[in-house]
């Protein structure tokens, strides 16, 4: 019986010339038995220079030199590898009998979709599209929706009336000035920790995580890994690492947590600098949008001093750390219609996990600025950073967004959401200080995360280059901007 699977002509008359050389035995259970697969599939095996079979066969088979010549003059009559004409002959045979099984009843469904696939990979078409979907879904829905319209009302309702209400119902239940502190005035639990957390930090995430879940259920978010790898390779990085890139402008912790599905620990660590360097997490973003959008000046000039570093780390990092460049595969699946109830599934069960977080968080940063106020420590930590805020170029009083900061990033960003609100933080100060502040330490539960993944001493460095860079960039970018005498 003939194989189904047939070869070209040069190919077929060199295997039957093969078979009848070898002499060894094939197939079969005795120990007497050289070969355990039939002489056809042993020929294919050394036409395509198998070697382990090569080894074995030229030390086995006393006509091993016609063998070879045979194998020789088959390769002659190809310009490709005989390894790929096989393979191309086999995957012929596999395409037909798929052919013949499957009855396609949505062609026109499956070409609509290869359309809007290619639409969304192709560098010519891909980058507009992810520039519309990025204006669209972070500073139109995020900074103006999220910050602008939600962030606003609830600040006001809790600034106006949940924030005295709890001042005076704990006047009422405690005499003591120093209980009162602790549960509500300036820092209090409920007036500082819950309201930076319900009026802020709630929103952002909530509409972060909506838009990102969206992304997510769509199929657009392996596409956009596929479109950006070939930018991401230059950094050291492959279009893998799109996703704890973008998952980290909703919590860099999370972000930095998922940079263990990267392939090698040189992109690995490349990944958790960019992330606690040049990254900000949702209620950041949501922030810097949502007070620099005031002004497109302000936030371009934002924009593209955070892209800038991020490319010239990246370029640095990618130079310095010994290794190449991680190979790029993944599994890209079909574009759908996003489904609502995954979509809103998604987006509780992550904002709920960040709440968790956040709000024990609050709390314990209530507490200790609280302590801190006690015992004074708060307010030496407030005065040694004043000199580098006045370095900066910024009011003393900035150095507070800079100490919570250090806590959580979102705690820092809703600080400076209170000291513009104020007026403190205004044109080019306010500029200066979203850029430091951005660039500045990743926050204490992203900090305690890469000390665990990668190390005291990798950690350290990276907090002390996070620093130093922050500030450094923070104090050019307002030399520059009073030299050019830009104002906002």
């Amino acid at each position: 019986m003939s194989p189904l699977l047939r070869y070209p002509t040069a190919i077929e008359e060199g295997l039957t010339r093969i078979e009848s050389l070898l002499t060894q035995d094939h197939q079969g259970s005795s120990s007497s038995c050289k070969y355990p697969i039939a002489k056809r599939s042993l020929a294919l095996l050394l036409i395509q220079g198998d070697p382990v079979f090569w080894e074995k066969a030229r030390k086995l088979e006393p006509h091993f030199p016609e063998i070879k010549t045979v194998i020789d003059y088959v390769r002659s009559q190809f310009s490709d590898p005989l390894v790929l004409v096989v393979a191309k002959s086999r995957y012929q045979l596999s395409r037909k009998i798929a052919e013949s099984s499957v009855i396609n009843i949505k062609k026109k469904s499956q070409e609509s979709e290869e359309f809007f696939h290619q639409l969304t990979v192709n560098p010519i078409t891909g980058f507009p599209l992810a520039i519309i979907i990025l204006y669209l879904g972070i500073y139109q829905f995020i900074g103006s929706f999220g910050v602008g319209v939600l962030v606003s009302n609830l600040e006001v309702f809790f600034t106006e009336t949940i924030n005295p209400l709890v001042n005076q119902i704990t006047a009422t239940l405690f005499p003591w000035t120093i209980l009162q502190n602790l549960i509500a005035n300036e820092h209090g639990i409920i007036t500082l920790g819950l309201r930076y957390v319900i009026a802020i930090i709630f929103p952002i995430v909530t509409t972060f995580f909506l838009m990102f879940s969206l992304l997510e259920d769509s199929g657009y978010l392996p596409r956009l890994s596929l479109l950006a790898d070939r930018l991401l390779k230059a950094l050291g990085l492959s279009g893998r690492s799109i996703t704890p890139l973008v998952l980290g402008l909703g919590c860099g912790t999370m972000a930095t947590l998922v940079t263990r599905t990267l392939e090698s620990k040189r992109e690995k660590v490349i990944a958790t600098l960019l992330l606690a360097l040049v990254v900000p997490c949702s209620p950041q973003l949501g922030v810097m949008l949502g007070l620099l959008s005031q002004s497109p000046t302000a936030l371009i000039i934002w924009v593209g001093t955070i892209s800038f570093i991020f490319v010239i780390v990246g370029l640095l990092t990618a130079k310095i750390l010994p290794g190449d460049s991680a190979c790029f595969y993944l599994e890209i699946p079909p574009l759908r219609m996003p489904n609502v109830q995954y979509i809103l599934s998604k987006t509780y069960g992550r904002t709920l996990w960040y709440l968790k977080e956040i709000i024990q968080i609050s709390i314990l940063v209530s507490v200790l600025i609280w302590l801190g106020k006690l015992s004074g420590i708060f307010e030496i930590l407030l005065k040694g950073l004043e000199p580098i805020m006045i370095w900066l170029g910024l009011p003393p009083a900035t150095s507070a967004i800079f100490l919570y900061g250090f806590f959580r990033r979102d705690y820092g960003a809703a600080a400076m959401f209170d000291l513009h609100r104020s007026g403190i933080l205004i044109g080019r100060q306010l500029i200066v200080a979203a850029v430091t502040l951005t660039l500045f330490i990743p926050c204490l539960t992203q900090f305690q995360l890469i000390l665990k993944q990668h190390g005291l001493k990798i950690t350290l460095a990276m907090t002390s280059f996070v620093i130093v860079l922050a500030f450094l960039m923070g104090y050019l970018l307002n030399q520059l901007l009073s030299i050019l005498e830009v104002t906002f």
